[in-house]
């Protein structure tokens, strides 16, 4: 609950708010958890003020009963599982990519994070820095907002491939800007699969890990946050750089417990990626 300030809620004064906060009561559930007679005693205030006072942030604040049995059929509604037309990767994903949500799939060069043969069946979009960006998924969510009020198909997901080659430029340094820009792409991501009900994914690099050596999604802490599923790839040690297996370690999820392991097949994907100084950033 919020801070306590004045016309937060009728009655509520600047001179209520100082005497209020004078005895310690800063915020709505400071109030609203207090005994009300010796408040009014102590700040010299109408009992039955205070009274009204707390039902009508109770009234504000408090959150609506919700039936679960609707809360179900809501969820069923808004969301929807897309296969990714590999079976051991669906079973990482819990069957699949679920719209409203971002997922990660991190990896390094040639670890089969990029498919040109699965390209070849969505609309591809060039983009070269983060504003690049930003403009077009400003006006795919344009798009799709005028698909769904006018009743058309609408697309079910976005791939943004990748991240980290328009983000990591504007990190480190002196560029002090570039931690806010990340956060506001994270913000276009997450309300285009939340209030359009896309399956948004993105693919990120890799680093090593100072401290263990082990690989880890590049863009550090502040951007863990953002996807709701993250998978790791890796190439499979028995079968070589140049085969089309995969080891796909899911290592973030809202439905299954992490650390689990499945080999992918990539090759079912199309032909093997490009290498990245031939592809331009695509979304």
């Amino acid at each position: 609950m919020g801070v306590l300030r004045a016309g937060l809620c009728p009655g509520l004064t600047q001179d209520t708010v100082g005497q209020l906060r004078s005895r310690g009561i800063k915020t709505v559930v400071d109030l609203v958890s207090a005994d009300l007679e010796d408040v009014a005693q102590k700040c010299g205030l109408s009992y039955k003020a205070l009274v009204a006072l707390r039902r009508v942030l109770l009234a504000q604040f408090s959150a609506f009963p919700c039936n679960g049995a609707d809360l179900y059929e809501e969820l069923k509604t808004s969301t929807a599982i897309l296969s990714t037309g590999i079976g051991s990767l669906d079973k990482l994903l819990d069957a699949g990519l679920y719209t409203g949500e971002v997922t990660e799939i991190a990896g390094g060069p040639g670890s089969g994070k990029t498919q040109a043969g699965a390209l070849q069946r969505i609309q591809v979009v060039r983009a070269f820095d983060i504003f690049q960006m930003l403009d077009v998924l400003q006006d795919f969510r344009g798009t799709v907002s005028q698909q769904v009020s006018s009743g058309s198909a609408a697309a079910k997901a976005v791939v943004v491939d990748s991240v980290t080659a328009v983000v990591s430029p504007l990190l480190g340094g002196q560029q002090r800007e570039g931690l806010a820009l990340m956060m506001q792409l994270a913000r276009e991501l997450k309300t285009l699969a939340r209030d359009l009900g896309v399956a948004v994914v993105v693919t990120n690099h890799v680093i090593r890990d100072r401290d263990s050596g082990d690989l880890k999604p590049a863009l550090g802490r502040s951007w863990s946050f953002v996807p709701s599923t993250r998978i790791l790839l890796d190439v499979d040690e028995g079968a070589g750089a140049s085969g089309s297996r995969r080891r796909a370690c899911l290592t973030k999820s809202p439905r299954l417990p992490t650390g689990f392991q499945e080999m992918v097949d990539i090759g079912t994907w199309g032909p093997p990626e490009q290498s990245p100084a031939s592809q331009g950033d695509q979304i």
